[in-house]
Protein backbone atom coordinates (compact mmCIF):
# COMPACT_ATOMS: atom_id res chain seq x y z
CA UNK A 1 0.00 0.00 0.00
CA UNK A 2 1.77 3.61 -1.02
CA UNK A 3 1.98 5.86 1.88
CA UNK A 4 1.21 9.61 0.84
CA UNK A 5 2.81 12.56 2.93
CA UNK A 6 3.35 15.84 2.14
CA UNK A 7 6.40 18.43 1.49
CA UNK A 8 6.97 21.73 -0.80
CA UNK A 9 9.13 24.00 -2.84
CA UNK A 10 9.39 27.12 -4.22
CA UNK A 11 8.77 27.85 -7.75
CA UNK A 12 9.22 31.09 -9.16
CA UNK A 13 8.41 33.10 -5.93
CA UNK A 14 5.62 31.14 -4.60
CA UNK A 15 5.22 27.60 -3.00
CA UNK A 16 4.41 24.75 -4.37
CA UNK A 17 2.85 21.76 -2.24
CA UNK A 18 4.47 18.40 -3.44
CA UNK A 19 3.02 15.05 -2.61
CA UNK A 20 5.75 12.56 -1.37
CA UNK A 21 4.55 9.14 -2.50
CA UNK A 22 6.37 5.78 -1.27
CA UNK A 23 6.03 2.01 -2.65
CA UNK A 24 7.42 -1.10 -1.08
CA UNK A 25 7.39 -3.97 -2.33
CA UNK A 26 9.35 -7.56 -2.77
CA UNK A 27 12.92 -7.83 -5.08
CA UNK A 28 16.30 -7.34 -5.43
CA UNK A 29 17.08 -3.95 -3.72
CA UNK A 30 16.56 -0.88 -5.63
CA UNK A 31 16.13 2.74 -4.55
CA UNK A 32 14.75 4.85 -7.36
CA UNK A 33 13.08 8.58 -6.88
CA UNK A 34 10.66 9.76 -9.66
CA UNK A 35 8.98 13.15 -10.62
CA UNK A 36 11.29 15.51 -12.78
CA UNK A 37 14.15 15.48 -9.47
CA UNK A 38 16.90 16.88 -9.93
CA UNK A 39 20.46 15.82 -8.54
CA UNK A 40 20.26 17.40 -5.00
CA UNK A 41 17.32 15.48 -4.67
CA UNK A 42 18.18 12.07 -6.71
CA UNK A 43 21.34 12.06 -3.88
CA UNK A 44 18.85 12.40 -0.86
CA UNK A 45 18.72 8.61 -1.04
CA UNK A 46 21.67 8.05 0.72
CA UNK A 47 21.22 10.89 3.28
CA UNK A 48 18.17 9.54 4.09
CA UNK A 49 19.75 6.08 4.45
CA UNK A 50 21.88 6.88 6.77
CA UNK A 51 20.09 9.46 8.81
CA UNK A 52 17.72 6.68 9.65
CA UNK A 53 20.32 3.96 10.14
CA UNK A 54 21.64 6.62 12.84
CA UNK A 55 17.80 6.69 14.54
CA UNK A 56 18.54 3.20 15.07
CA UNK A 57 16.13 1.96 13.11
CA UNK A 58 16.59 -0.03 9.87
CA UNK A 59 17.66 1.75 7.01
CA UNK A 60 16.26 1.26 2.96
CA UNK A 61 19.67 -0.76 2.25
CA UNK A 62 19.41 -3.22 4.94
CA UNK A 63 16.49 -5.07 3.31
CA UNK A 64 16.11 -6.49 0.32
CA UNK A 65 13.22 -4.51 -1.55
CA UNK A 66 12.17 -2.00 -4.32
CA UNK A 67 11.38 1.44 -2.83
CA UNK A 68 10.11 3.47 -5.20
CA UNK A 69 9.03 7.15 -4.34
CA UNK A 70 7.09 9.90 -6.23
CA UNK A 71 6.99 13.42 -6.03
CA UNK A 72 3.78 14.80 -7.67
CA UNK A 73 3.44 16.84 -9.79
CA UNK A 74 5.48 15.11 -11.74
CA UNK A 75 5.70 17.33 -14.64
CA UNK A 76 7.24 20.04 -12.23
CA UNK A 77 11.15 20.46 -11.35
CA UNK A 78 12.14 19.67 -7.87
CA UNK A 79 15.07 21.47 -6.55
CA UNK A 80 17.23 20.46 -3.51
CA UNK A 81 16.82 18.85 -0.53
CA UNK A 82 13.88 20.24 1.51
CA UNK A 83 12.03 16.78 0.48
CA UNK A 84 14.84 15.09 2.91
CA UNK A 85 12.28 14.85 5.68
CA UNK A 86 9.73 13.69 4.13
CA UNK A 87 10.77 11.16 2.33
CA UNK A 88 12.50 9.88 5.35
CA UNK A 89 9.03 9.70 7.37
CA UNK A 90 7.27 8.01 4.04
CA UNK A 91 9.50 5.38 4.73
CA UNK A 92 9.79 4.89 8.21
CA UNK A 93 5.95 4.78 8.29
CA UNK A 94 5.62 2.63 5.26
CA UNK A 95 8.16 0.40 6.66
CA UNK A 96 6.30 -0.01 10.14
CA UNK A 97 9.14 1.62 11.80
CA UNK A 98 6.32 4.36 13.42
CA UNK A 99 3.19 4.87 13.44
CA UNK A 100 1.62 8.29 13.29
CA UNK A 101 -1.14 10.22 11.56
CA UNK A 102 0.25 12.46 8.50
CA UNK A 103 -3.19 13.92 7.51
CA UNK A 104 -2.90 17.98 7.67
CA UNK A 105 0.79 18.03 8.29
CA UNK A 106 3.59 18.97 6.25
CA UNK A 107 7.29 18.75 6.64
CA UNK A 108 10.22 20.67 5.19
CA UNK A 109 13.77 20.17 5.68
CA UNK A 110 17.36 18.72 4.65
CA UNK A 111 18.70 15.90 6.35
CA UNK A 112 22.50 15.58 7.63
CA UNK A 113 23.98 12.07 7.86
CA UNK A 114 23.78 11.73 11.84
CA UNK A 115 20.41 12.71 11.55
CA UNK A 116 20.02 16.27 12.49
CA UNK A 117 18.45 19.02 10.40
CA UNK A 118 19.70 21.84 8.18
CA UNK A 119 17.85 24.88 7.22
CA UNK A 120 16.24 25.81 4.14
CA UNK A 121 15.37 28.86 2.02
CA UNK A 122 12.32 30.11 1.32
CA UNK A 123 10.36 28.82 4.30
CA UNK A 124 7.97 31.94 4.65
CA UNK A 125 6.42 31.21 0.79
CA UNK A 126 6.32 27.49 1.75
CA UNK A 127 4.09 28.20 5.43
CA UNK A 128 1.98 30.84 3.26
CA UNK A 129 1.11 28.18 0.46
CA UNK A 130 0.46 25.34 3.46
CA UNK A 131 -2.12 27.46 5.21
CA UNK A 132 -3.75 28.46 2.38
CA UNK A 133 -3.83 25.32 1.08
CA UNK A 134 -5.39 24.35 4.42
CA UNK A 135 -2.48 22.61 5.98
CA UNK A 136 -2.78 22.91 10.10
CA UNK A 137 0.59 21.72 11.03
CA UNK A 138 4.19 22.53 9.74
CA UNK A 139 7.58 20.89 10.48
CA UNK A 140 10.67 22.66 9.94
CA UNK A 141 14.32 22.31 10.82
CA UNK A 142 15.47 24.30 13.78
CA UNK A 143 16.77 27.55 12.43
CA UNK A 144 13.39 28.39 10.34
CA UNK A 145 10.75 28.65 12.79
CA UNK A 146 10.58 32.32 13.27
CA UNK A 147 9.85 32.94 9.56
CA UNK A 148 7.31 30.14 9.05
CA UNK A 149 5.48 31.56 12.43
CA UNK A 150 5.17 34.62 10.72
CA UNK A 151 2.08 32.98 9.24
CA UNK A 152 -1.52 32.84 10.78
CA UNK A 153 -3.55 30.30 11.04
CA UNK A 154 -0.79 27.14 11.29
CA UNK A 155 0.92 25.71 14.03
CA UNK A 156 4.16 25.51 13.43
CA UNK A 157 6.93 22.70 14.98
CA UNK A 158 10.88 23.30 14.88
CA UNK A 159 12.95 20.79 15.70
CA UNK A 160 17.08 20.11 15.08
CA UNK A 161 16.94 16.44 14.24
CA UNK A 162 14.69 13.66 12.69
CA UNK A 163 14.60 11.68 15.75
CA UNK A 164 12.79 14.62 17.98
CA UNK A 165 10.16 14.77 15.00
CA UNK A 166 9.55 10.98 15.62
CA UNK A 167 9.04 11.31 19.03
CA UNK A 168 6.98 13.92 18.53
CA UNK A 169 4.76 12.51 15.84
CA UNK A 170 4.81 9.21 18.33
CA UNK A 171 3.21 11.06 21.12
CA UNK A 172 5.90 10.16 23.24
CA UNK A 173 7.77 13.69 23.71
CA UNK A 174 6.17 16.50 22.54
CA UNK A 175 7.95 19.75 20.39
CA UNK A 176 6.77 23.01 21.57
CA UNK A 177 4.68 25.25 19.05
CA UNK A 178 6.51 28.02 18.19
CA UNK A 179 4.91 31.41 19.51
CA UNK A 180 3.33 34.13 16.28
CA UNK A 181 6.32 35.98 15.14
CA UNK A 182 5.64 39.52 16.02
CA UNK A 183 7.13 42.08 13.34
CA UNK A 184 8.84 45.53 15.53
CA UNK A 185 8.87 47.67 12.40
CA UNK A 186 10.77 50.91 12.88
CA UNK A 187 12.30 53.32 10.51
CA UNK A 188 15.74 52.18 9.21
CA UNK A 189 18.85 53.33 11.50
CA UNK A 190 21.82 54.40 9.12
CA UNK A 191 25.54 55.37 10.21
CA UNK A 192 24.89 58.72 7.47
CA UNK A 193 22.38 60.91 8.50
CA UNK A 194 21.16 63.91 5.59
CA UNK A 195 22.75 66.43 8.12
CA UNK A 196 26.45 64.73 7.51
CA UNK A 197 26.42 65.91 4.24
CA UNK A 198 27.97 69.07 3.40
CA UNK A 199 25.67 71.43 1.24
CA UNK A 200 24.40 69.97 -1.79
CA UNK A 201 20.78 71.21 -0.75
CA UNK A 202 19.43 70.95 -4.11
CA UNK A 203 20.36 67.48 -4.25
CA UNK A 204 18.73 67.08 -1.02
CA UNK A 205 15.45 68.27 -1.83
CA UNK A 206 15.39 65.57 -4.94
CA UNK A 207 15.76 62.90 -3.26
CA UNK A 208 13.45 64.04 -0.33
CA UNK A 209 10.86 64.37 -3.12
CA UNK A 210 12.16 61.08 -4.49
CA UNK A 211 11.45 59.73 -1.55
CA UNK A 212 7.84 61.02 -1.01
CA UNK A 213 6.80 59.61 -4.43
CA UNK A 214 9.32 56.47 -5.12
CA UNK A 215 10.56 58.55 -7.68
CA UNK A 216 13.79 57.37 -9.65
CA UNK A 217 16.54 59.73 -9.72
CA UNK A 218 20.50 59.41 -10.78
CA UNK A 219 22.67 62.30 -9.71
CA UNK A 220 25.63 63.65 -11.73
CA UNK A 221 28.67 65.39 -10.63
CA UNK A 222 32.36 65.32 -10.29
CA UNK A 223 34.52 62.59 -8.12
CA UNK A 224 34.25 63.01 -4.60
CA UNK A 225 31.22 65.54 -4.07
CA UNK A 226 29.35 63.44 -1.74
CA UNK A 227 27.04 61.38 -4.46
CA UNK A 228 27.68 58.26 -2.58
CA UNK A 229 27.02 59.34 0.51
CA UNK A 230 23.60 60.88 -0.18
CA UNK A 231 22.63 58.07 -1.78
CA UNK A 232 23.27 56.18 1.72
CA UNK A 233 21.82 59.00 3.46
CA UNK A 234 18.74 58.54 1.31
CA UNK A 235 17.75 55.15 3.53
CA UNK A 236 17.70 57.14 6.21
CA UNK A 237 14.55 59.11 4.69
CA UNK A 238 13.07 56.75 4.24
CA UNK A 239 9.35 55.35 5.62
CA UNK A 240 8.58 52.43 7.43
CA UNK A 241 7.70 49.49 5.82
CA UNK A 242 3.83 48.27 6.67
CA UNK A 243 3.05 44.73 7.83
CA UNK A 244 2.26 43.38 4.44
CA UNK A 245 5.86 44.77 2.70
CA UNK A 246 7.83 43.67 5.28
CA UNK A 247 6.25 39.93 4.50
CA UNK A 248 6.53 40.21 1.05
CA UNK A 249 10.52 41.48 1.30
CA UNK A 250 11.57 38.73 3.82
CA UNK A 251 9.88 36.01 1.49
CA UNK A 252 11.64 36.97 -1.67
CA UNK A 253 15.30 37.35 0.82
CA UNK A 254 14.42 34.14 1.76
CA UNK A 255 14.06 32.61 -1.44
CA UNK A 256 17.34 33.91 -2.44
CA UNK A 257 19.12 32.85 0.45
CA UNK A 258 19.62 36.84 1.27
CA UNK A 259 18.94 36.87 5.25
CA UNK A 260 21.97 37.34 7.18
CA UNK A 261 20.88 34.83 9.66
CA UNK A 262 18.44 31.66 9.96
CA UNK A 263 16.68 34.26 12.48
CA UNK A 264 16.13 37.02 10.54
CA UNK A 265 13.71 38.88 8.72
CA UNK A 266 13.65 41.63 6.97
CA UNK A 267 12.16 45.15 9.23
CA UNK A 268 13.40 47.68 6.96
CA UNK A 269 13.33 48.64 3.30
CA UNK A 270 15.86 47.00 1.37
CA UNK A 271 19.10 49.13 0.24
CA UNK A 272 21.22 47.10 -2.51
CA UNK A 273 24.33 48.51 -4.29
CA UNK A 274 25.84 46.07 -6.73
CA UNK A 275 29.00 46.21 -7.71
CA UNK A 276 29.31 47.96 -11.46
CA UNK A 277 31.07 44.91 -12.79
CA UNK A 278 27.84 42.83 -11.79
CA UNK A 279 26.65 40.66 -14.70
CA UNK A 280 23.14 41.00 -16.04
CA UNK A 281 21.80 37.52 -14.96
CA UNK A 282 22.90 38.50 -11.02
CA UNK A 283 20.84 41.90 -11.68
CA UNK A 284 17.82 41.23 -13.14
CA UNK A 285 17.77 37.51 -12.25
CA UNK A 286 17.59 34.53 -13.91
CA UNK A 287 19.10 30.83 -15.00
CA UNK A 288 17.45 27.80 -16.30
CA UNK A 289 14.91 27.55 -13.54
CA UNK A 290 14.98 31.98 -12.54
CA UNK A 291 16.01 33.15 -9.35
CA UNK A 292 15.71 36.25 -8.50
CA UNK A 293 18.11 38.94 -8.82
CA UNK A 294 19.37 42.67 -7.36
CA UNK A 295 16.50 44.12 -8.84
CA UNK A 296 13.77 42.40 -6.91
CA UNK A 297 15.83 41.95 -4.36
CA UNK A 298 15.62 45.84 -3.95
CA UNK A 299 11.74 45.16 -3.99
CA UNK A 300 10.05 47.85 -1.70
CA UNK A 301 13.72 49.77 -1.16
CA UNK A 302 16.29 51.04 -3.19
CA UNK A 303 18.45 49.76 -5.52
CA UNK A 304 21.42 52.06 -6.21
CA UNK A 305 23.64 51.70 -8.57
CA UNK A 306 27.20 53.68 -8.31
CA UNK A 307 29.50 54.67 -11.38
CA UNK A 308 26.48 53.63 -13.87
CA UNK A 309 28.04 54.48 -17.07
CA UNK A 310 30.71 52.20 -15.98
CA UNK A 311 27.90 49.05 -16.20
CA UNK A 312 27.65 46.69 -19.37
CA UNK A 313 25.52 48.40 -21.51
CA UNK A 314 23.42 45.15 -21.63
CA UNK A 315 22.72 46.03 -18.32
CA UNK A 316 21.99 49.63 -18.47
CA UNK A 317 18.91 48.64 -21.12
CA UNK A 318 17.85 45.71 -18.86
CA UNK A 319 16.81 48.13 -16.75
CA UNK A 320 13.70 49.87 -19.13
CA UNK A 321 10.98 47.01 -18.06
CA UNK A 322 11.25 47.41 -14.18
CA UNK A 323 11.99 51.30 -14.19
CA UNK A 324 8.10 51.50 -16.29
CA UNK A 325 6.40 48.21 -15.21
CA UNK A 326 7.43 47.75 -12.33
CA UNK A 327 8.20 44.19 -12.60
CA UNK A 328 10.52 42.36 -14.52
CA UNK A 329 9.61 39.38 -16.99
CA UNK A 330 12.13 36.25 -17.16
CA UNK A 331 11.60 33.91 -19.93
CA UNK A 332 13.33 30.44 -20.04
CA UNK A 333 12.49 27.50 -21.97
CA UNK A 334 10.94 25.94 -19.39
CA UNK A 335 9.77 28.65 -17.27
CA UNK A 336 8.61 32.08 -16.99
CA UNK A 337 8.65 34.18 -14.08
CA UNK A 338 7.66 38.00 -13.39
CA UNK A 339 9.56 39.15 -10.56
CA UNK A 340 8.29 42.34 -8.61
CA UNK A 341 10.73 45.46 -8.63
CA UNK A 342 8.83 48.27 -6.85
CA UNK A 343 12.18 49.75 -6.48
CA UNK A 344 13.28 53.25 -6.14
CA UNK A 345 16.08 53.61 -8.50
CA UNK A 346 18.80 56.17 -7.25
CA UNK A 347 22.22 56.39 -9.92
CA UNK A 348 25.08 58.17 -9.49
CA UNK A 349 27.34 58.81 -12.13
CA UNK A 350 30.50 60.87 -13.44
CA UNK A 351 30.03 63.42 -16.12
CA UNK A 352 32.86 62.43 -18.26
CA UNK A 353 35.45 59.31 -17.69
CA UNK A 354 37.83 61.35 -16.18
CA UNK A 355 34.95 62.73 -14.14
CA UNK A 356 35.84 66.49 -14.35
CA UNK A 357 33.94 68.16 -16.96
CA UNK A 358 32.33 70.90 -15.98
CA UNK A 359 34.08 71.28 -12.20
CA UNK A 360 37.11 73.24 -11.45
CA UNK A 361 39.28 71.26 -12.47
CA UNK A 362 40.88 70.03 -16.34
CA UNK A 363 39.25 67.57 -17.81
CA UNK A 364 41.56 65.45 -20.13
CA UNK A 365 38.84 63.86 -21.88
CA UNK A 366 38.55 64.58 -26.34
CA UNK A 367 34.82 64.91 -27.54
CA UNK A 368 35.16 61.74 -28.66
CA UNK A 369 35.55 59.87 -24.94
CA UNK A 370 32.90 62.12 -24.09
CA UNK A 371 30.72 61.44 -26.42
CA UNK A 372 31.24 57.37 -26.00
CA UNK A 373 30.83 57.77 -22.32
CA UNK A 374 27.19 59.55 -22.91
CA UNK A 375 25.65 57.45 -24.86
CA UNK A 376 25.94 54.00 -22.99
CA UNK A 377 22.85 55.99 -21.30
CA UNK A 378 20.31 55.86 -23.75
CA UNK A 379 17.63 58.09 -24.27
CA UNK A 380 14.54 55.28 -23.47
CA UNK A 381 17.11 55.14 -20.08
CA UNK A 382 17.12 59.06 -19.91
CA UNK A 383 13.38 59.20 -20.48
CA UNK A 384 12.51 56.90 -17.16
CA UNK A 385 14.49 58.42 -14.91
CA UNK A 386 13.07 61.43 -13.01
CA UNK A 387 15.02 63.52 -11.51
CA UNK A 388 18.34 64.46 -12.73
CA UNK A 389 19.93 66.18 -9.77
CA UNK A 390 23.24 68.21 -10.17
CA UNK A 391 25.94 67.18 -7.68
CA UNK A 392 28.72 69.71 -7.67
CA UNK A 393 32.06 70.71 -6.02
CA UNK A 394 31.58 72.73 -2.83
CA UNK A 395 33.75 75.47 -1.05
CA UNK A 396 36.19 74.10 1.14
CA UNK A 397 34.82 76.40 3.84
CA UNK A 398 31.60 74.44 4.18
CA UNK A 399 33.64 71.72 5.15
CA UNK A 400 34.57 72.79 8.13
CA UNK A 401 31.10 74.15 9.18
CA UNK A 402 30.72 72.87 12.87
CA UNK A 403 26.84 71.65 13.61
CA UNK A 404 26.43 73.44 16.55
CA UNK A 405 28.46 76.92 15.38
CA UNK A 406 26.84 79.58 16.87
CA UNK A 407 24.94 82.14 14.34
CA UNK A 408 25.08 78.66 11.49
CA UNK A 409 21.69 77.88 10.46
CA UNK A 410 21.61 74.15 11.88
CA UNK A 411 21.29 71.46 9.33
CA UNK A 412 18.70 69.48 8.46
CA UNK A 413 18.01 65.81 9.99
CA UNK A 414 16.89 63.20 8.47
CA UNK A 415 14.08 62.23 11.05
CA UNK A 416 12.25 65.71 10.27
CA UNK A 417 13.15 64.76 6.58
CA UNK A 418 11.54 61.67 7.33
CA UNK A 419 8.74 63.08 8.86
CA UNK A 420 7.41 65.10 5.81
CA UNK A 421 7.94 62.11 3.66
CA UNK A 422 5.88 59.67 5.79
CA UNK A 423 3.13 62.39 5.74
CA UNK A 424 3.29 62.64 1.94
CA UNK A 425 3.23 59.08 1.35
CA UNK A 426 0.13 58.62 3.81
CA UNK A 427 -1.81 61.38 1.82
CA UNK A 428 -0.73 58.69 -1.33
CA UNK A 429 -2.07 55.94 0.62
CA UNK A 430 -5.63 57.79 1.09
CA UNK A 431 -5.68 58.66 -2.49
CA UNK A 432 -5.02 55.21 -3.57
CA UNK A 433 -7.26 53.51 -1.02
CA UNK A 434 -8.85 50.31 -2.83
CA UNK A 435 -6.38 50.35 -5.60
CA UNK A 436 -2.66 48.07 -5.80
CA UNK A 437 -1.25 51.80 -6.32
CA UNK A 438 0.86 52.78 -3.55
CA UNK A 439 2.89 55.83 -4.36
CA UNK A 440 2.47 58.51 -7.12
CA UNK A 441 5.35 56.86 -9.49
CA UNK A 442 2.73 54.17 -10.14
CA UNK A 443 0.14 55.91 -11.67
CA UNK A 444 -0.75 55.17 -15.13
CA UNK A 445 -2.28 57.60 -17.34
CA UNK A 446 -6.40 56.62 -15.86
CA UNK A 447 -5.00 57.88 -12.68
CA UNK A 448 -2.97 60.72 -14.03
CA UNK A 449 -5.98 62.37 -15.15
CA UNK A 450 -8.04 61.53 -12.26
CA UNK A 451 -5.70 62.50 -9.05
CA UNK A 452 -3.45 65.19 -11.15
CA UNK A 453 -6.51 67.79 -12.71
CA UNK A 454 -4.05 70.82 -13.49
CA UNK A 455 -5.55 74.63 -13.91
CA UNK A 456 -4.97 76.56 -16.97
CA UNK A 457 -1.51 78.34 -15.62
CA UNK A 458 -0.44 75.16 -14.94
CA UNK A 459 -1.08 73.56 -18.04
CA UNK A 460 0.17 76.28 -19.94
CA UNK A 461 3.78 76.22 -18.04
CA UNK A 462 3.75 72.66 -18.81
CA UNK A 463 3.35 72.86 -22.18
CA UNK A 464 5.39 75.60 -23.33
CA UNK A 465 7.99 73.59 -21.40
CA UNK A 466 7.20 70.41 -23.36
CA UNK A 467 7.72 72.18 -26.30
CA UNK A 468 10.78 73.63 -25.45
CA UNK A 469 12.64 70.47 -23.90
CA UNK A 470 11.06 68.60 -26.74
CA UNK A 471 9.47 66.36 -23.92
CA UNK A 472 8.54 62.73 -25.08
CA UNK A 473 4.48 61.56 -23.77
CA UNK A 474 6.30 59.23 -21.53
CA UNK A 475 8.41 62.39 -19.91
CA UNK A 476 5.13 65.08 -20.05
CA UNK A 477 3.26 62.35 -17.42
CA UNK A 478 6.35 61.68 -15.68
CA UNK A 479 6.86 65.50 -14.90
CA UNK A 480 2.78 65.61 -13.82
CA UNK A 481 3.91 63.02 -11.45
CA UNK A 482 6.34 64.40 -9.96
CA UNK A 483 4.27 67.81 -9.60
CA UNK A 484 1.75 65.64 -7.47
CA UNK A 485 4.84 64.53 -4.81
CA UNK A 486 6.12 67.96 -4.32
CA UNK A 487 2.36 69.24 -3.94
CA UNK A 488 1.47 65.94 -1.45
CA UNK A 489 4.86 67.44 0.07
CA UNK A 490 3.45 70.89 0.57
CA UNK A 491 0.12 69.64 1.63
CA UNK A 492 -1.12 71.05 -1.73
CA UNK A 493 -4.87 69.39 -2.48
CA UNK A 494 -4.00 70.81 -5.96
CA UNK A 495 -1.04 71.24 -8.06
CA UNK A 496 -0.12 74.66 -8.87
CA UNK A 497 2.21 76.21 -11.19
CA UNK A 498 5.40 76.39 -8.83
CA UNK A 499 5.29 72.42 -8.07
CA UNK A 500 4.95 72.24 -12.11
CA UNK A 501 7.81 74.66 -12.54
CA UNK A 502 10.00 72.78 -9.72
CA UNK A 503 9.62 69.32 -11.34
CA UNK A 504 10.79 70.51 -14.63
CA UNK A 505 13.59 71.86 -13.56
CA UNK A 506 14.64 68.09 -12.62
CA UNK A 507 14.59 67.39 -15.96
CA UNK A 508 17.79 66.90 -17.75
CA UNK A 509 18.81 70.00 -20.67
CA UNK A 510 21.53 67.86 -21.68
CA UNK A 511 23.39 64.84 -19.94
CA UNK A 512 25.79 67.15 -18.29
Amino acid sequence: MAIKLHSAEVVGLEGQIIDVEIDLSPGLFSFAIVGLADKAVGESKERISAAIKNLGAKSPQKKNQRVVISLAPADIKKEGPVFDLAIALSYLLASKQTEFNPKGKIFLGELALDGSLRPIKGVLALAEEAERKGFSEIYVPEGNGMEAALIDGIKVYEADSLEKIVLHLEGRKKIEEMEKTELDLAAVETILDFCDVRGQESAKRGLEIAAAGSHNALMIGPPGTGKTMLARSFASILPPLSIKEALEVTKIHSIAGALKSDDDIVRVRPFRNPHHTSSYVSLVGGGAYPKPGEITLAHRGVLFLDEFAEFERRVIESLRQPLEDKVITVSRARATINFPAQITMLLAMNPCPCGNLGSNKTCICNNGQIAKYQRKISGPIIDRIDLWLGVSSIDHKKLEDDFDTPGMARREISKDIRKRVVSAREIQKKRFLGSKIMTNSEMSIREIKKFCVLDDESKSHLQAAATRLDLSPRSYHRVIKLARTIADLAASPSIKSPHILEALQYRPKSLV
